[in-house]
C-alpha cells in the first residue's frame, strides 16, 4: 500500500449497459495515472449499470453518491469522506498527504 497506512482509498467507476466504461470514468482514470495518483488508490470497485447489486452500485447507495466516478477515503479511525469531483479529491489528497491531517479534520 502506497498511501499512508492510516488511509484507504477506493475508486469507484461505472460500466455502462453496453459494457464500456463511462466517459467521465475513463477521463478520471487517465488523470489519476497522469497525475501519479493511481498508485495511491488501494482498491477499484465497479458500478455496473446493469446490476444494482454490483459492488460499486452498493457503495454508491451506502455513501449516498449519485454520480460516478467517485472516491471513498477512509482513515484508521473509520472517518469517511467521499468525492465525486476529481479535482476536489486531488486537492484533498495532496493536502492530506503533506499535512498528515486526519480525514475528519479536513471535512
Amino acid at each position: 500500500m502506497n498511501t499512508s497506512a492510516k488511509t484507504h482509498i477506493t475508486f469507484v467507476k461505472k460500466i455502462m449497459s453496453d459494457g464500456r466504461l463511462c466517459t467521465k470514468c475513463a477521463e478520471v482514470s487517465e488523470r489519476l495515472e497522469r497525475d501519479g495518483l493511481l498508485e495511491q488508490v488501494n482498491y477499484i470497485a465497479v458500478a455496473d449499470s446493469k446490476n444494482s447489486d454490483s459492488e460499486g452500485m452498493l457503495l454508491a447507495l451506502k455513501h449516498k453518491v449519485e454520480r460516478a466516478p467517485f472516491f471513498i477515503v477512509e482513515d484508521a479511525d473509520g472517518q469517511v469522506q467521499t468525492f465525486d469531483v476529481y479535482f476536489k479529491f486531488k486537492r484533498f489528497f495532496e493536502k492530506h498527504i503533506e499535512s498528515k491531517i486526519p480525514v475528519a479534520e479536513l471535512t
